[in-house]
């Protein structure tokens, strides 16, 4: 049995296969509790629901803690997903199904749900990120700004931006320093050329997952794993794709630096250079190689040693 959920702010849409039974209950507190008792009398093999900026978050938890196998996944999988069954008609009930018919089709698998802690930190680093996104257009802006009033206002906001900025790195850095597992990896992390604290917190917040999984998968869900793209006798140009692009874009500054300061990216990436590769194919090969490295220091518990890698 395999269970869709369809989340909106206010409603959440169920549909269950293979029996097609569906039901829509109220988003809130009270409604959440009865269907996390009504699920778990039906024993599912997997309850799946799309990931919709957070709103999902209340009623994944409460799944989780209630025991259910709930799995989180890319909105983007479920929509390939109808473009490959033909189903163009789009309706809250219409997408429950959907769901349910993708897990009973893909089986995906089950991961941790963040827990409030996880999902405090990972808020947190929403919101510098567009903190930062606001103060590059308005650094823009007062390049073409012409009259001094309009200058004068532009500089203002970003001076009140970057106090903000600073209040939230604060913020960080005590969530981080107040939770002993995160001060632990945060440290081990930092002990790595090229790893400083803003990359240590995107990592820590936006990739979870590290020091739980294999080389192999982890390289996968950052995006920084080439893919074949080959078909009889053709051997197409390896290339990435997908994955969790706040984190690719932290590792891809993380080795730029590490390129120039860790003994062991620079030779791997002087080495990629002289074969002939591109400096662009390069640097992602040392991001490919980094999140690897990482990963393995977080699942061992061991500080940087460039004679352990």
């Amino acid at each position: 049995m395999f269970v869709g959920i369809d989340v909106s702010k206010k409603t959440l849409d169920i549909a269950v296969r293979p029996s097609g039974e569906n039901w829509s209950v109220a988003n809130d507190d009270k409604d959440i509790h009865q269907l996390v008792q009504k699920l778990q009398a039906l024993k599912p093999q997997a309850v799946v629901l799309e990931a919709t900026g957070g709103l999902e978050l209340p009623v994944a938890t409460a799944l989780a803690v209630g025991g259910l196998p709930v799995v989180v996944v890319n909105a983007r999988q479920v929509r390939a997903f109808a473009k490959a069954v033909n189903q163009l008609a789009k309706t809250d009930a219409i997408d429950a199904a959907l769901i349910a018919r993708f897990a009973e089709a893909v089986r995906p698998e089950p991961r941790p749900v963040p827990d409030a802690a996880s999902q405090r930190l990972s808020e947190l680093l929403t919101r510098r990120r567009q903190l930062v996104e606001m103060l590059v257009s308005e650094k823009n802006r007062l390049a073409q700004a012409m009259t001094k009033p309009v200058q004068q206002r532009i500089s203002y906001h970003l001076h009140f931006l970057r106090e903000e900025l600073k209040g939230i790195d604060l913020d960080l850095d005590n969530e981080i320093r107040e939770t002993p597992i995160w001060r632990e990896k945060d440290e081990l992390l930092q002990s790595v050329p090229g790893v400083g604290p803003t990359v240590s917190r995107v990592l820590l917040g936006g990739l979870p997952e590290l020091g739980t999984l294999s080389g192999k998968q982890i390289a996968a869900l950052v995006g920084v794993a080439p893919f074949n793209r080959d078909s009889g006798t053709m051997r197409g140009r390896r290339c990435i794709w997908g994955g969790r692009a706040q984190v690719r874009s932290m590792l891809y500054m993380a080795a730029v630096t590490a390129a120039r300061c860790n003994p062991v990216l620079q030779r791997f990436y002087r080495a990629l250079r002289d074969a002939g590769k591109p400096a662009r194919v390069a640097l992602t090969a040392c991001m490919r190689k980094l999140v690897v490295i990482l990963n393995a220091m977080l699942r061992d518990r061991r500080p940087w040693t460039p004679e352990a890698t």
